[in-house]
């Protein structure tokens, strides 16, 4: 209600000084500042009217020269700040040790601007922590400093994001907390015409700063959507609009193909709906065979995919199956998982085999005939365990024939091994600079060559 409120007060011309657009659901922020700036300014004067800086590393100077100056052409002016941080305090100090450990793998800037704000916020001194200098805070010393974070790893991404910092010239001196000069700028209050936009992903609303705007501006909030109706609801309405602009219609069978595709997530559905209103062209019905022709893969079918190929030991099959999750956004990390998860289940299902208690299963045995003579036997030892355990008997029955049928392959020590590789993988991917793609093609092309089968 807080947003149909701000959009029919800008509707009516009512345009507040500032806004404040936060939230874990980045594309409704985006959106919605996308929304608001079509309101506020036209595209004709965005040229000298328009200005973004970024929030990470953002120059108060310079912001305050954008501010307070009227527009060159006599209309409004709007500055926009996305992903400020000057909202964050100890409060979100969890929240920023995630996003270090998110990012320092694949984004070492954007790792290197949250670990920095993390220790502006936190207390901890660069200097003495620098080098091994980390090494000296114990465990009660982080309690203190982070409450909801155990320290448990801190010894995997603190040391990486000291190295990365140092190596760029970057202390925390480097961060400059904004707050206390926002304050007294937006108390001043800015030139009639002139508007602040931020976006950020969280905030402390204790802060000072928060309630100045809240009480000088508008305040709207995007938090997480929970649960799988909210999330298709929520959905239906923004690919609606997304549809309506273009003057597009998408059939149901359509919208349930979409969906399988890419679980209703909203960013990822939203981003092949755009794709297929291109794919369509002056066609105002969007088809299932479009969905089908347009959106590749689904994650589940890829991660089939790999660990299929994985366990046929089929190099080529298996490579591009990796570069298919990789190109659908899947963290190396969780991909890695994924394989080890299949070379267990191989394990186990070696186990299983050596035990000498299931009937006799061939390379070329057929499902019917293992749901018949086999699958009885294995229901049994199931029945021993808990359901909790993640273990191979209490998977579905298909799971366990590819599991059996494919773990001939290779021999059991070779599948013992592959678990310590996966664990150097885990370390290396965690600690090193190798890059994880590599690191993981070269441990399913050693897994599906001959030599993993003596």
């Amino acid at each position: 209600m807080i947003l149909e409120k701000a959009i029919t007060d800008l509707k009516k011309g009512k345009v507040a000084p500032c806004y404040l657009l936060y939230g874990e659901e980045e594309y409704l922020i985006n959106e919605t500042l996308h929304q608001i700036l079509g309101m506020i300014i036209p595209a004709s004067d965005r040229d000298f009217g328009l200005f973004f800086l970024d929030g990470e590393n953002t120059d108060f100077d310079l912001l305050k020269d954008h501010l307070m100056a009227p527009s060159l052409l006599g209309g409004r002016k709007v500055v926009v700040i996305k992903n400020t941080t000057i909202f964050q305090s100890r409060e979100n100090l969890s929240d920023l040790i995630q996003k270090i450990r998110d990012n320092i793998n694949e984004h070492h800037d954007k790792a290197a601007k949250y670990f920095l704000t993390f220790l502006k916020i936190s207390g901890f001194i660069w200097e003495d922590i620098q080098g091994n200098g980390w090494q000296k805070i114990t465990d009660e010393q982080w309690r203190q400093a982070v409450a909801e974070d155990s320290g448990d790893d801190r010894g995997k991404w603190l040391p990486r994001m000291i190295e990365i910092c140092a190596g760029r010239g970057w202390t925390s001196d480097s961060v400059i907390d904004l707050s206390e000069q926002f304050e007294s700028l937006l108390a001043q209050g800015l030139p009639t015409g002139n508007c602040l936009i931020l976006t950020a992903e969280a905030v402390d609303k204790r802060k000072k700063l928060f309630r100045v705007i809240d009480k000088a501006g508008v305040v709207l909030h995007f938090g997480e959507i929970k649960g799988e109706a909210a999330t298709k609801e929520t959905l239906k309405l923004e690919a609606q609009k997304l549809l309506n602009q273009y003057g597009k219609r998408l059939v149901p069978a359509a919208w349930i193909a979409l969906g399988k595709k890419t679980g209703f997530q909203l960013r990822p559905s939203l981003n092949e709906m755009e794709k297929l209103i291109a794919f369509v062209g002056e066609r105002s019905v969007i088809e299932e065979k479009d969905v089908e022709a347009v959106v590749g893969k689904t994650r589940e079918d890829s991660i089939f995919d790999l660990t299929a190929a994985l366990a046929e030991k089929n190099a080529k099959a298996a490579l591009l199956a990796l570069k298919a999750l990789l190109d659908q956004g899947i963290h190396h990390l969780m991909i890695l998982t994924m394989i080890s998860r299949e070379i267990r289940l191989l394990l186990q299902a070696s186990l299983l085999i050596r035990s000498g208690k299931l009937p006799r299963i061939t390379p070329n045995m057929e499902y019917g005939s293992f749901q018949k003579n086999v699958y009885p036997a294995v229901a049994e030892l199931a029945s021993g365990v808990s359901s909790k355990e993640d273990f191979l008997v209490k998977k579905h029955p298909f799971v366990i024939f590819n599991a059996l049928r494919n773990c001939g392959r290779f021999s059991y020590p070779i599948l013992v091994g592959y678990l310590d590789d996966l664990l150097d993988i885990d370390r290396a991917m965690k600690s090193s600079t190798t890059d994880p793609q590599l690191l993981l093609e070269r441990f399913l092309i050693k897994a599906c060559s001959k030599a993993s089968e003596f």
